[in-house]
């Protein structure tokens, strides 16, 4: 099941087909995975709100990577995102919202409605076999994963507390490093919509090795242009 705060997604029928939607671009959540977010234009400010007063989903997406709008000149938005609950909020003092979003599963956009809201809201169609969040997590190639981090922080001088990488399950192990990662949007989106925890862990590494073939930089946007 997807465990998102209080609440244990058990079923498909327990996740909303309607949502609204937040696009960020290089912003990447994955079911279980938690997403800090300093909220602070009015449209997103209301969308916080109405959320709060309801069943607090949210759906994180990236603006499409080819930079299309639509006729009103927003940005469109990639096929898939993943929605969150929103667990934490804390208000500034300054008008903004500090919150935490916990990933529940993928969805695909089905259709962008037409709302008074200003902000954006579509109907959805969520990936199910997200809810169960180790599924897939025993083919997880989790040595070449831990290879290819060590490898990537050596490049880069950096450190990690090994001994909470070594415990953390590999579906924690494969998304945390994934969201964690500092590659470009189209990294980030390859990296969702990969279909399992080892096809994600495949891409992760495949995408890691070409940085670190092209020097380790910390920066490895556009690796997959």
């Amino acid at each position: 099941m997807g465990q998102a705060g209080n609440v244990n997604y058990t079923n498909g029928d327990m996740v909303p087909e309607t949502v609204p939607v937040f696009p960020l671009e290089g912003a990447l959540l994955l079911p279980g995975g938690q997403m800090p977010l300093n909220i602070f234009e009015p449209r997103y400010l209301a969308m916080i709100d109405d959320v709060m007063a309801a069943d607090r989903v949210i759906g994180m997406i990236q603006p499409r990577l080819d930079g299309s709008r639509n006729p009103n000149g927003d940005s469109e938005l990639s096929a898939i995102g993943c929605l969150g609950r929103l667990t934490s909020l804390t208000e500034t003092g300054d008008g903004r919202y500090l919150i935490t979003l916990q990933g529940i599963c993928r969805f695909r956009i089905v259709h962008e409605k037409r709302t008074p809201k200003p902000y954006r809201v579509c109907d959805v169609s969520i990936f199910v076999a997200d809810l169960d969040l180790s599924a897939g997590a025993d083919e997880v190639n989790r040595d070449g994963l831990l290879k290819s981090f060590r490898d990537y922080l050596e490049a880069n001088q950096l450190e990690a507390d090994w001994e909470s990488v070594t415990r953390a399950s590999n579906e924690t192990l494969v998304n945390a490093l994934s969201m964690m990662s500092p590659y470009g949007p189209a990294e980030k989106q390859a990296l969702l919509e990969a279909p399992d925890l080892r096809t994600r862990a495949e891409t992760l590494i495949a995408i890691t090795e070409i940085a670190l073939a092209r020097g380790g930089g910390e920066d490895g946007g556009g690796i997959l242009q």
